[in-house]
C-alpha cells in the first residue's frame, strides 16, 4: 500500500510509519496539519490517508474537514480517520453518500498493530473500517437529529413505515395520495440522511431508527 500520515504528534507519526514500513508498505509523505495531508493527496494519489481529527492551528476538527476534502477532490484514495475522539458533525459527512473506502478508529480501542493494518487494507481496498461506538454514537445523533426535523405528518408516515406498510397501504391509512406519501418518504430519507444505495434498504434503515429512538 501507498500511505499518506496526517498526524501532528510526531512520536505517533514516525511510530506509525516505522511500523508500517515494517510490514512492506510505502509512506509517501508524513504531515502534521490538513494542508499538509490535502498537497500530499493530491501529489501522490496514495492508497489511503491516516487521519486525526485535532490538528494545528485550532486542534479542533482541521483533520477530519481535511479529510472531507480529500474524499471529495479524490474519491479514490481511501481515508481512515484515527483519533482519540468521535466527532459526529463531520464523521457523518465524511460517510455521506458512500462508506466505501472509509475508516474510523478509535487509538485506545485498536487492540494490536495487526489489527490496525488490517483495516487500513480494507479501507484502502474499498472497503469500510468503524470502531462500534463510532457507529453508535453517529446512530445516536442521526436519530436525534433526524426524528427532531420531521414534521407531524413525516412522523405519521414512517409509523406506519415501521408497521410494514407499502406506500399504497400508508396513503389509504391516512387518506392521501400515493404521490404524497413518495414525497414524504423521500423527505424523510433525506433528513436521516440515507442516500440511494444499491445495498442497503433505506425504508428499513428508516425504521431502525425510528425503533430506536
Amino acid at each position: 500500500m501507498r500511505i499518506v500520515i496526517a498526524e501532528d504528534n510526531a512520536i505517533l507519526r514516525d511510530g506509525l510509519s516505522g511500523l508500517l514500513v515494517d510490514r512492506g508498505h510505502e509512506v509517501v509523505a508524513a504531515g502534521s496539519d490538513g494542508d499538509a495531508l490535502r498537497s500530499a493527496a493530491s501529489a501522490y494519489r496514495p492508497d489511503v490517508c491516516v487521519v486525526d481529527i485535532r490538528m494545528p492551528p485550532s486542534f479542533t476538527d482541521e483533520g477530519l474537514r481535511a479529510a472531507i476534502a480529500v474524499r471529495r477532490e479524490l474519491p479514490d484514495v481511501g481515508v481512515l480517520v484515527f483519533s482519540q475522539y468521535i466527532e459526529t458533525r463531520y464523521a457523518s459527512e465524511l460517510l455521506a453518500g458512500s462508506a466505501r473506502g472509509v475508516g474510523y478508529l478509535l487509538k485506545d480501542r485498536v487492540a494490536d498493530v495487526r489489527e490496525f493494518v488490517d483495516a487500513l487494507t480494507r479501507v484502502a481496498g474499498g472497503g469500510t473500517a468503524l470502531d462500534p461506538e463510532v457507529v453508535a454514537q453517529l446512530l445516536g445523533a442521526s436519530r436525534r437529529d433526524g426524528l427532531t426535523r420531521l414534521t407531524p405528518r413525516e412522523r405519521e408516515v414512517l409509523e406506519r413505515m415501521a408497521e410494514g406498510l407499502s406506500n399504497a397501504g400508508i396513503a389509504a391509512a391516512l387518506v392521501i395520495s400515493e404521490r404524497a406519501v413518495e414525497k414524504h418518504v423521500a423527505n424523510i430519507f433525506m433528513k436521516f440522511d440515507l442516500p440511494p444505495s444499491e445495498s442497503d434498504n433505506r425504508r428499513v434503515l428508516a425504521v431502525l431508527r425510528y425503533v430506536q429512538s
